[in-house]
């Protein structure tokens, strides 16, 4: 049954109706159990977040690939959840409880974890709402959480087996230590920010008192825990003292520690000498371990709030003892200075004079922790470790041969180049959300690993008391398992059976190492088979000026507001058609208004066609046509179907956008619907009226499948107002089983090129679009002479040239037309004034030749380019390209004068 369309296209009004109808029709779920599967998993987005501009690009473009397989005909599974986000879900309900002038712990766990399920319930749906509204067509009824039972009972087991195999242990090693949230948090998860800071330089005092070393630092207050100092081997000004064993007394404590030789040590920089602090910092504890300090022996000075603590020996001065660490730093200072072994620091000022300071003013980069806001602190704790080198062998040699694509290529030699130096993978995090760690310890601290503490009690025997690990797994540990304990894992499941591997995964490149790395090596680890077959990482969305969005520069754009305005459907078109195999995409709000308009565009056609009655197609295959338009429309078609599913095999996301935007824009709705107009307007009882109607009424329902992709709701309301018996979402992609009819095509595209020109060539001269025009053509094309004779009426109506004359021109002011290899004289006496229109060309391309020299010689000046700011230089680029492009029109303008 047809429904009539309303005159002005609203995406608000359609967009709630159908994606409610396809999900309480179960139009997402899989329904063709003996087809091919296909299967995508969604990054699972944190159970805290709401919708941002790169969640719509990336789920966009999961959506279009899911929505194309499905009418392909495969048995489409697009998986969905969320992540229960450990760090960051504690944080807001920590953050609530603070408003109350609450606090975690004047709770037990048990009840902090129940009122953490209690927020999940309440307020932890807003980011898959806000997918809905997006259209992405996920199976909401197998909606996943990280928590669920089920998926506990994975992570618990994923552990077990590592820990069984030789692949999770136990260890002390320094963590990226975050004060204020009191957890370890892992590399990818520190921001390195420039802060202003200070370089201080001390003299440690050499034991036997035959002089000093000096050393310098932009952390004094670790010198509390210095368990060495380094220099370097072929540094001949320490060779005596490293030869004689000999030892300085720190100053403060009074510790005296080994000069040790190390190429850790640059004999370039400042004194060549480099104080050790094993417990806190990073290079200096490989340094300790190579001088045979052993992790367990290393000094420890902070506690898990980042103030200071007593040290092993029981050096440091009571007075320091809970100091914050940068109140600390500034009280060693003092210290150093009073007791004489604080060396200033001398600079000049302009007038050459000496300025003495205690410090050299320094840029340092400084690790701060991404959530918690602080300073990041190298911490010696006990933690547990993946073997992550052992697990990364798998998958290096899967990309390295083939069996895991990576698109685009470009990312294969970041991903190769962090998977062949990773880093054992610190999986434990001091929190009390999260999966908690399975292993439990008796009173002697051995530890027992199990799926639960029945299994751990039996291991360790009756009497024995145990005291489970208090810590939870890193949030990426059990996201790493989202491609199959999703689909029921461990469980043998169908699903599991028939949808894993996955067939691709879309990410940001920015997860590249977070999640799409630890996903192979959990994939061949647990099931023994790669996680899918093709991994694209697409680029970020950036402001309009190329910059990175960010809340604190104030141009974060929400794409909800996006969607309110123009509609899902023009913000999805966008994020297509600006998707170029992973580069960055520039935000462009007028680009996503010229796709709602591209909306509007295909609905005004649709009701051309229905007020024309222009029925829907019975068949898939392109209907019998007799007709040039018909046989040419058909062939178009054909060939951008073709392209289209060219570019969707290879991911050219932009690419099938364009192509088919470009189809229905240009060819369908401007050329197509102009060029049939009469004959719909004509006797409908006629062949060509049948004909005609049941190829344009084919044609539009092929443009709504092909376009179903990217447009999912304009396409659905297009496709059932004409009377379908089923839905889009669950209909077939396009076979139009027919070739191009090049005699068709060539007269039809002849046409085309001689009415854009012919338009273009008024434009420039200022001749009204309805005038008709007398043209010549001496002697035509084998084509040319065909077109006139079968098609005059369609130049008259389209190019406005009539009469056209084959013959010589008369003499006089005239334009040229081309089509093809064919040219028209095209007469100008008494059309325009020609005099008065030269002097208006020629006065306006001097114009533009004076602006295009003026901002050739600005671009040109170094100076410019490298001070002004990045959007004056833009502007005047595209002002250069503007008035080049008018020297040009104006220049053939006048040319046409004769």
């Amino acid at each position: 049954m047809t429904r009539e369309l309303d005159k002005t296209f609203d995406p608000a009004a359609i967009e709630a109706k159908w994606y409610s109808h396809w999900e309480e029709t179960g139009a997402f779920r899989p329904h063709r159990p003996d087809a091919e599967p296909f299967t995508i998993v969604n990054p699972p987005p944190n159970v805290t977040g709401s919708l941002h501009i790169g969640h719509a690009l990336d789920n966009t473009l999961q959506d279009i690939v899911i929505r194309y397989e499905r009418l392909r005909g495969k048995d489409a599974l697009w998986v969905v959840g969320t992540d229960h986000a450990g760090i960051a879900t504690q944080m807001v309900v920590e953050r609530q409880l603070e408003e109350k002038q609450d606090k975690r712990t004047n709770y037990s766990r048990e009840d902090f974890i129940a009122k953490v399920w209690e927020w999940k319930e309440e307020s932890g749906g807003t980011i898959t709402r806000q997918l809905r509204r997006l259209g992405c067509s996920m199976d909401w009824s197998r909606e996943q959480f990280t928590m669920d039972e089920h998926f506990t009972k994975a992570v618990l087991k994923v552990f077990v087996d590592l820990y069984n195999d030789g692949l999770i242990y136990r260890d002390k090693r320094l963590v990226n230590w975050d004060p204020k949230l009191r957890t370890a948090i892992s590399d990818l998860e520190v921001e390195t920010i420039d802060v202003q800071g200070s370089f201080w330089t001390f003299e440690y005092p050499l034991a036997d008192g035959s002089g000093f070393v000096r050393v310098s630092t932009t952390r004094p207050e670790t010198m509390l825990a210095d368990m060495a100092v380094a220099v370097h081997p072929t540094d001949e000004r320490y060779a005596d003292l490293v030869a004689r064993g000999a030892r300085v007394k720190l100053p403060i404590t009074g510790r005296e520690v080994p000069i040790v030789a190390d190429e850790h040590a640059d004999p370039e920089l400042g004194s060549g000498a480099v104080k050790i602090t094993p417990g806190h910092d990073f290079n200096d504890f490989e340094v300790g371990k190579r001088a045979g300090i052993a992790p367990a022996d290393m000094l420890n000075m902070l506690d898990a709030d980042a103030a200071v603590c007593q040290t092993a020996d029981g050096l440091i001065p009571e007075e320091l003892i809970g100091l914050d660490r940068f109140d600390a730093r500034k009280r060693v200072v003092e210290m150093l200075k009073e007791s004489g072994h604080l060396v200033p620091h001398v600079s000049k000022n302009k007038q050459g004079e000496d300025i003495v300071a205690d410090a050299e003013p320094r840029v340092i980069a400084t690790p701060f922790g991404d959530r918690g806001g602080v300073v990041i602190e190298p911490w010696l704790t006990d933690q547990w470790y993946v073997d992550a080198a052992e697990l990364a062998k798998r998958p290096i040699a899967a990309v390295k041969s083939g069996e895991i694509e990576i698109v685009p290529k470009t990312w294969e030699k970041t991903f190769f180049n962090w998977m062949e130096n990773i880093q054992p993978w610190c999986v434990s995090r001091q929190l009390w959300w999260g999966h908690r760690i399975p292993a439990w310890y008796d009173e002697n601290g051995k530890v027992y690993v199990a799926m639960t503490e029945e299994e751990a009690q039996a291991k360790a025997g009756n009497g024995v008391t145990l005291a489970r690990d208090e810590d939870v797994l890193d949030t990426w540990f059990s996201s790493a398992l989202w491609p199959f304990a999703t689909l029921g894992w461990p469980d043998n499941t169908d699903l599991v059976k028939k949808h894993y591997p996955n067939s691709l995964l879309i990410s940001g490149f920015d997860i590249l190492f977070f999640w799409d790395a630890r996903m192979m090596m959990a994939g061949y680890y647990n099931m023994d088979e790669r996680p899918w077959e093709k991994l694209y990482l697409h680029g970020l969305v950036r402001a309009a000026d190329g910059s990175k969005m960010s809340k604190s520069k104030g141009n974060v754009v929400d794409p909800l507001g996006l969607i309110d305005q123009y509609g899902a459907d023009a913000l999805r078109f966008f994020m297509a058609a600006m998707e170029s195999q992973g580069r960055d995409i520039k935000m462009d709000e007028k680009r996503v208004e010229g796709y709602r308009n591209f909306a509007t565009k295909l609905w005004n056609a649709a009701r051309f066609c229905q007020s024309n009655d222009v029925g829907l197609s019975k068949h898939i295959a392109a209907p019998e046509a007799r007709m040039a338009a018909n046989q040419w429309i058909i062939g178009e078609l054909a060939e951008t179907a073709e392209t289209l599913e060219k570019a969707m095999a290879e991911l050219r996301f932009d690419a099938a956008a364009n192509t088919i935007y470009h189809f229905v824009w240009d060819r369908f709705c401007d050329w197509y619907l102009e060029l049939i107009k009469p004959v719909l307007q004509d006797d409908p009882d006629t062949d060509a009226a049948k004909e005609t109607r049941a190829v344009a009424g084919w044609a539009l329902d092929q443009i709504l499948v092909m376009l179903h992709p990217f447009m999912p709701f304009v396409t659905e309301e297009l496709w059932n107002s004409r009377g379908h018996p089923h839905d889009l979402i669950v209909g077939e992609w396009v076979n139009p089983q027919a070739s191009v009819n090049k005699a068709a095509t060539d007269a039809i595209d002849w046409v085309i090129e001689l009415t854009t020109a012919t338009r273009s060539a008024r434009n420039e001269l200022g001749i009204s679009p309805s005038e008709k025009l007398a043209a010549f053509i001496e002697a035509p094309s084998d084509l040319a002479a065909s077109v006139i004779e079968r098609s005059s009426a369609a130049i008259e109506r389209l190019a406005r040239l009539s009469p056209i004359t084959v013959g010589e021109a008369p003499a006089g002011a005239a334009m040229q037309v081309a089509s093809g290899s064919d040219t028209f004289v095209v007469p100008l006496e008494g059309v325009i004034d020609i005099d008065a229109e030269r002097i208006r060309l020629e006065k306006a391309l001097a114009a533009s030749q004076k602006e295009a020299k003026s901002l050739e010689g600005r671009l040109s000046n170094a100076q410019f380019v490298e001070r002004a700011k990045p959007e004056a230089v833009e502007k005047a680029k595209a002002d250069l390209a503007h008035h080049s492009a008018e020297v040009e029109r104006l220049q053939v303008a006048l040319e046409r004068l004769g």
